[in-house]
């Protein structure tokens, strides 16, 4: 069996956030993008799973599915495995690695049914079974039908390359970029966080703003794929503009949390548009270089389970709103927490929050406002 032409591209995203994906790859022209469990369906070729690695923000993996059958025994299994056409999904002699889910299936020892795959594909590229494998297939079999998906990321797409030093309690950069989304930020307002730690939404609206692509600074498993046109993929990478005045401003009380930031703006080649400084959040005020200009305040404060305890922090929320409804007028604000009562103690004129998301061992909301009056 040949590998064919088109096939599902699945575009993994955090659960409930999965419509702001859908709408990123849709502005990016993925064809027939839709709302699937935990991501995004699409459909194209390899240059389609080469450019969503490259440019999606919002994605934390792309996995291409690269077959699928029915299979109700592990006899079946291993023999409709073997038909898939491995040697042009893997190199020879790749090492490799299944994971595997059952779910309502009569096969349904995920272990096993994860060892038959893998030893199919091992055998037919000459390779090896490894726990910490270069390539990681993925198998998902519900009510006896299996699909089968190999990750063309390698590591997690939020690792851009560029922000090596983090703070305490660091934001994913995936999520970063969701949640401006659902801000409505797309790079062409100012936008302010009074807690930056190490920056991370300053630097995806800085990115957005410049049109630099999320994956510029790393690597793919894809490039390792038997059929990667390594010229093909250099042409998609867009150049990015020059950075032109700062429109993008991190404070942090914490001076090594600014000088981390800083740091990172420079890796990631944003140092003239994005501008930090030490700050308490009581000193918070629009930057003067703005010269009026509304944009967006977003900002991920401590939580109590991770840096401090909630009690203590309601003076620190209290303080944020206070310096927002006396001094941003016209400004909208974005706060991610994990607690509704924090989010309260703002005094904020929030709109009903979003979703739970993960993040980490918590689940955090996006909670907005429209323009402050």
């Amino acid at each position: 069996m040949t590998a064919p032409a088109e096939f599902d591209i699945f575009l993994a995203a955090p659960p409930g956030l999965e419509p702001l994906l859908r709408d990123e790859a849709a502005a990016l022209g993925f064809r027939g993008a839709e709302v699937s469990p935990g991501g995004v369906l699409t459909r194209g070729g390899w240059p389609e799973v080469w450019r969503a690695n490259l440019k999606l923000r919002g994605a934390g993996r792309v996995l291409a599915r690269v077959g699928a059958f029915h299979a109700v025994h592990l006899a079946q299994l291993d023999k409709r495995a073997r038909r898939l056409p491995w040697s042009d999904i893997l190199p020879p002699g790749a090492t490799l690695r299944v994971d595997a889910a059952c779910q309502r299936s009569r096969i349904w020892h995920a272990g096993a049914a994860a060892q038959r795959i893998a030893r199919a594909a091992a055998e037919a590229v000459g390779g090896t079974e490894a726990p910490e494998a270069g390539f990681r297939i993925l198998a998902r079999i519900v009510e006896d039908h299996c699909v089968v998906s190999i990750d063309a990321s390698g590591e997690p797409l939020h690792k851009r390359g560029h922000k090596l030093a983090v703070g305490k309690a660091p934001l994913r950069e995936t999520l970063a970029a969701l949640f401006l989304r659902a801000c409505g930020h797309h790079g062409a307002e100012p936008v302010v966080d009074p807690m930056c730690g190490s920056g991370t939404f300053v630097l995806e609206a800085a990115e957005i703003a410049l049109g630099l692509d999320a994956g510029r600074g790393r690597a793919f498993a894809f490039e390792r794929f038997p059929g990667f046109d390594a010229a093909a993929f250099a042409a998609m990478r867009s150049p990015g503009a020059a950075p032109g005045r700062p429109r993008f401003f991190g404070m942090d009380r914490d001076a090594g949390a600014v000088e981390a930031a800083e740091a990172n703006a420079a890796r990631a080649g944003v140092a003239g548009a994005a501008v930090f400084r030490r700050q308490a959040v009581s000193a918070l005020a629009p930057p003067e270089a703005l010269e009026g200009e509304p944009g967006l305040v977003v900002v991920n404060p401590p939580y109590g389970e991770r840096i401090g305890e909630k009690g203590d922090l309601r003076a620190l929320y209290g303080s944020l709103g206070q310096a927002l409804r006396e001094r941003f007028r016209g400004w909208r604000v974005g706060v991610v927490t994990s607690e509704p009562a924090l989010a309260q103690a703002a005094g904020l004129p929030f709109l009903p929050p979003g979703p739970p998301v993960p993040h980490g061992p918590l689940k955090v909301r996006l909670h907005r406002t429209g323009p402050l009056p």
